[in-house]
């Protein structure tokens, strides 16, 4: 792996704490981000969308409180406009996100952490 795995995650996040345990386990290195403290920039997230499969279905967390009380209607919304909402509210995101560049996995999925993270 050439590119540098980074970790969004959020402390005290069950699916967080279950990776970074699965991590830690295999001795993958990653740098750490807080989602909240440091939360992707609209580049980053627009990298992010790039290389899930279902664009931002995958990333938005429609079961959170947050989204459930947005008082946008995301269809509206340029993809610009969702993405810089995204960067300024990130509790809108599911977590963790784990990218190094060219794969992404978005929560605790161990069967895609082990296809593109394991050594």
């Amino acid at each position: 792996m050439q590119n540098k795995l980074v970790f969004f995650t959020y402390p005290s996040c069950t699916s967080c704490r279950k990776t970074k345990a699965w991590l830690s386990e295999k001795g993958v290195s990653y740098e750490e981000r807080h989602l909240f403290k440091n939360p992707p920039t609209v580049d980053e997230l627009l990298e992010i969308v790039k290389k899930t499969n279902n664009g931002l279905e995958e990333i938005l967390s429609t079961r959170s409180q947050m989204f459930k009380n947005l008082d946008v209607d995301i269809e509206e919304l340029k993809l610009s406009q969702l993405l810089d909402l995204l960067s300024k509210e990130p509790r809108l995101l599911k977590r963790p996100i784990l990218t190094d560049g060219e794969n992404i996995v978005i929560g605790y999925d161990k069967p895609a952490l082990e296809q593109h993270f394991a050594s």
